[in-house]
């Protein structure tokens, strides 16, 4: 196996999925909480990804960080060097082409949120900030957990956004998926299946952690509130 190829894309899928919990926060909370009602021309942006396919998004992408954009002209001007065909600019690629399957899952955990419990706290003076720390984020962990985790698992097997961005250089931007790819087209069945078997081994855990943690989670929250038809006893 080209443990090279792997560790590139262990790299870039820790990388975004940390960027995305980070970004992916507060455009899900305004997503959730907001009352614009335009908002859903910016749901269907982030959703985009989920239908381009990624030949074009991947496309659209390299002339948007290219050279003679805005974008590639502040990059260059300012690193030195163009931004695609290079594990930074295959890093933002992965950040867009991932975002939904971060972003959705957030936006979801926060609206099954009791409303009443957050009007609660900001009736008693905690500011929204707090509010979201210490109230929105510990009810809606296993959103956020899941989240977290298919952007990371999503970016595992990325191949149309990963060629048309990053290309195939060996070390910097050559992926798992790319390696695969390789393998098959050079008839090195062995290896491909190799590697093929690993991948598959490695994503079937990912979503193994995600279905036990959802469980848990959600297990602890049924044995920790009544139903909704619960009667306490009658005190004597």
């Amino acid at each position: 196996m080209n443990w090279t190829a792997i560790s590139v894309t262990f790299q870039l899928a820790t990388l975004t999925a940390l960027i995305l919990l980070i970004i992916g926060l507060p455009l899900a909370y305004w997503l959730s909480f907001s009352q614009w009602r335009w908002k859903f021309l910016v749901e269907s942006v982030v959703a985009l990804p989920l239908v381009l396919p990624p030949t074009v998004l991947g496309f659209y992408i390299l002339v948007a960080i290219g050279p003679r954009s805005p974008l590639g002209r502040l990059y260059t001007s300012v690193v030195g060097h163009p931004l695609p065909f290079t594990f930074e600019g295959l890093l933002f690629a992965s950040v867009l082409y991932s975002l939904p399957f971060a972003v959705q899952p957030f936006a979801t955990a926060f609206d099954q949120v009791d409303r009443r419990l957050v009007e609660a706290s900001w009736t008693l003076g905690v500011s929204r900030l707090r509010t979201f720390f210490k109230l929105i984020v510990p009810l809606s962990v296993a959103g956020l957990v899941t989240g977290f985790v298919l952007s990371f698992a999503h970016t595992l097997g990325e191949f149309g956004v990963v060629l048309m961005v990053g290309g195939n250089i060996e070390g910097e931007t050559r992926t798992v998926s790319i390696d695969i790819y390789d393998e098959v087209q050079s008839l090195n069945y062995a290896a491909a299946s190799k590697t093929a078997l690993f991948l598959l081994i490695i994503s079937y855990a990912v979503l193994l952690v995600v279905y036990a943690m959802n469980r848990r989670v959600w297990g602890l929250r049924r044995w920790e509130e009544p139903p909704s038809d619960y009667r306490a006893p009658a005190t004597p």
